[in-house]
C-alpha cells in the first residue's frame, strides 16, 4: 500500500510540473484555441506524429489482409457454413477479452514497444525477451507471406507476370513508405485502409443484393447454401468426430484471420494524445470484430456453397480462391470480380506495409531494453530507427522463395509458421495483464482512475490465456493422426513454440532473471513523461470527423487540428 501511495504522490507531482510548464513552444494558456504543441512525449527518439484519423483507420483496417478475403475460404470448405460462423464468433469474443486487458495497459502506459516491453517490466525480463523476439519474427515473416499472396492474386488476370518483379516492386515500396517520417506511413495507411473499408462494404452489399434475388439468375437463394450441404461438415473423421474436426479447422482459420490489438499497441509510442486517441482506437476493435470478422464469416457462408471445388484454391496456387470472386463467377457477374480483385491487391499490400512498420518498432523496442544489439536504437532525425529498418527489410526477400518453389507452398509454410507466433502474442498479453493487475492490487493502485478501465478483470485475462493456449498447442494436431505425419508440416506448426521456449530459457539462465513480484513492479516507468506530454494540450482533442472534413476543405472557421498545431510548434522551434 505504501508503494502505491508513493507512486500516486510522484505522479501527481509530475503532472503539476507538466501542466505548469512554459518552456519551448509549449503553451498552457487555454485562451488560445490554436496554441502550438510540441511533438515530445517519449523517453526515446520516436516522434508522436500519428493523428486521430491515422489511428482510427489503422485500428479499423490496418491488419486486414489476405485472411478475411481469401484464407477464410479454407474454413468454409473444411467446416461448413455453421462451423465457420460459430468459430469466428467464438474466436472474436475471445480476442475481445484479450483486447480488454491490452487496452487498459496500453492507454495507461503508451510506450514504444508496448506489450513486449511491458512483459519484461511486469512479468519477467526473460519473458519480455521471448515476447519481443516472438513478435518481431511473427511480423517479419508475415511480410513475405503477403508479398507471395499478392503475387497469387495478380495471376487472376494473367499468370505470366514475373514473380521476381512483383516481389522487388513490393519490397521497394515498403522500403520507401517506412524510411520516411511516420506521418507519411500514417497517411499511406489511412488511404489504403479506406480502400479496405470500401472492399468490405462492396462484398457485404454484393452478398445481400444477390441473396434477395439481385443476380443474373434472379435467384433469391437466401440461406440455401447452409442447407444444400451440411451446415457442420465432416473433416478428416466421420460422424460427430468429423464434424468437430471441421469446427476446429474453422477455429484455426479464425486464428489466422481475426487480429487487431497488437497492431494498435505498436503505434502507441508514435500516437498523438495517446490517452484519448488510443482509447478511441481500442474501443473500435469490438465493433470491428463484430462487423468485419463475424459479419465476414456470415457473408462468406451465405454467398457460396462449402463444397465448391475452387475453394481449394484458398490454400493453393491460384488467385480465384476468394469465396466472393468464386461466387461472382458462379453467378455470371462480370466486371465486379476485377474491381474486387484490384481492391484485394491494395488490401494485401497494406497489410504487408503494416507488418513492416510493426517489425521495425518491435526490434527497436527490444534494443531499448538491451535485448537486441544497441545499434538498432539508432534513429534518423525524422524518428525512424534506421538500422532496425535495414534489418527488417531483409525478410521481404524471403518472398523470392516462390521463384524456385510452388508459390502456394511458400504461402502455406509462412502462414503456418506465423500463426503459432500470432496466437502466442495473445497468450503473452493475457499473462502480462494478469501480472499488471496483481501489481495494481498489491500496490493499492486504483484501476478505476485509469484512462481506460477494463471490466470483469482479471477474469477476462484468465479465460483469454487458457483459450489461446489451447488453440496454439492443438492447431497442429492433425500431424499426430494415424497416417498423416509429415516432419516439415510438424515444424511449420510448432517451430515458433520451440523458439519461444528456447529464447525464454536462454535469457533466464544467462541473466538469472526472476519473476517480478507484484509489490516491486514498476507502475511508474514512463508515466511522468507521458503525463507531462498530455498536459501540454489545452484544447479539445481533434474529432475524427473534423480531421476528415479538413482533408476535403469542409472544416469551417479558423479551427486547427492537432497535426497543424504541432507543425506550427516545430516551425517556431526552427526559427529560434
Amino acid at each position: 500500500m505504501a508503494d502505491g501511495i508513493e507512486a500516486r504522490r510522484v505522479n501527481s507531482s509530475v503532472q503539476e510540473k507538466g501542466a505548469g510548464s512554459t518552456s519551448g513552444s509549449i503553451t498552457t494558456n487555454g485562451a488560445d484555441s490554436n496554441a502550438p504543441i510540441a511533438p515530445a512525449g517519449n523517453s526515446d527518439q520516436l516522434q508522436r506524429r500519428l493523428t486521430n484519423r491515422h489511428l482510427q483507420l489503422i485500428a479499423i483496417g490496418g491488419s486486414i489482409g489476405t485472411g478475411l478475403f481469401v484464407s477464410i475460404g479454407t474454413g468454409l470448405q473444411r467446416g461448413g457454413p455453421a462451423s465457420l460462423f460459430l468459430a469466428y464468433t467464438i474466436y472474436s469474443c475471445m480476442l475481445g477479452l484479450v483486447n480488454n486487458g491490452m487496452a487498459e495497459m496500453c492507454v495507461y502506459m503508451p510506450v514504444t514497444g508496448s506489450f513486449i516491453r511491458m512483459a519484461g517490466k511486469w512479468v519477467d525480463e526473460a519473458f519480455g525477451f521471448m515476447a519481443g523476439w516472438n513478435f518481431f519474427l511473427y511480423e517479419a515473416f508475415l511480410i513475405p507471406f503477403e508479398i507471395a499472396a499478392l503475387n497469387l492474386v495478380i495471376t487472376f488476370w494473367r499468370d505470366d507476370v514475373p514473380a521476381v518483379a512483383v516481389c522487388l516492386i513490393c519490397i521497394a515500396l515498403y522500403g520507401a513508405l517506412n524510411v520516411v517520417a511516420v506521418r507519411y506511413f500514417g497517411e499511406a495507411e489511412f488511404w489504403l485502409s479506406s480502400g479496405k473499408l470500401l472492399l468490405i462494404v462492396m462484398v457485404f452489399c454484393f452478398t445481400f443484393v444477390t441473396m434477395v434475388g439481385g443476380n443474373p439468375q434472379n435467384d433469391a437463394y437466401g440461406f440455401r447454401n447452409w442447407m444444400v450441404v451440411s451446415a457442420f461438415k465432416e473433416y478428416i473423421g466421420q460422424g460427430d468426430t468429423g464434424r468437430f474436426q471441421g469446427f476446429l479447422a474453422a477455429v484455426y482459420s479464425a486464428g489466422f484471420t481475426v487480429v487487431g490489438p497488437e497492431y494498435i499497441s505498436m503505434i502507441a509510442g508514435e500516437a498523438m494524445r495517446p490517452r484519448i486517441y488510443l482509447k478511441q482506437a481500442f474501443k473500435t476493435v469490438y465493433w470491428r470484430f463484430a462487423f468485419f470478422f463475424i459479419g465476414g464469416a456470415l457473408a462468406c457462408s451465405i454467398v457460396l456453397r462449402s463444397d465448391n471445388k475452387k475453394l481449394e484454391n484458398a490454400g493453393t496456387g491460384t488467385a480465384d480462391g476468394s469465396p466472393y470472386v468464386i461466387a461472382m463467377e458462379v453467378m455470371g457477374v462480370r466486371v465486379l470480380p476485377h474491381i474486387i480483385n484490384a481492391l484485394l491487391c491494395t488490401s494485401i499490400f497494406s497489410a504487408g506495409n503494416a507488418y513492416t512498420y510493426c517489425a521495425m518498432r518491435s526490434l527497436y523496442g527490444l534494443a531499448l531494453d538491451g535485448q537486441a544489439p544497441a545499434i538498432f536504437k539508432k534513429c534518423m532525425s525524422n524518428g525512424i530507427p534506421i538500422y532496425a529498418f535495414a534489418a527488417t527489410m531483409i525478410f521481404p526477400f524471403l518472398s523470392l522463395l516462390q521463384v524456385s518453389n510452388n508459390t502456394a507452398q511458400v504461402v502455406t509454410w509462412l502462414q503456418s509458421l506465423t500463426q503459432a507466433a500470432q496466437i502466442m502474442n495473445y497468450t503473452i498479453m493475457c499473462i502480462t495483464y494478469i501480472c499488471f493487475h496483481r501489481a495494481c492490487v498489491a500496490q493499492g493502485f486504483d484501476r478505476t482512475s485509469l484512462p481506460y478501465y477494463g471490466y470483469f478483470q482479471p477474469y477476462c485475462a484468465y479465460v483469454g490465456a487458457v483459450f489461446m493456449t489451447l488453440v496454439v498447442t492443438s492447431f497442429g494436431y492433425t500431424t499426430f493422426l494415424p497416417g498423416r505425419w509429415d516432419t516439415l508440416t510438424f515444424f511449420s506448426y510448432y517451430t515458433m513454440i520451440f523458439v519461444g521456449i528456447l529464447t525464454y530459457t536462454t535469457w533466464k539462465i544467462l541473466h538469472k532473471t526472476k519473476i517480478v513480484k507484484p509489490h516491486e513492479a514498476d507502475l511508474i516507468w514512463d508515466k511522468p513523461i507521458i503525463d507531462a506530454y498530455e498536459a501540454q494540450f489545452t484544447t479539445e482533442p481533434t474529432r475524427f470527423r473534423d480531421d476528415i472534413r479538413k482533408i476535403f476543405g469542409m472544416l469551417k472557421g479558423n479551427k486547427s487540428t492537432d497535426s497543424e498545431r504541432q507543425e506550427t510548434a516545430e516551425q517556431r522551434q526552427g526559427e529560434k
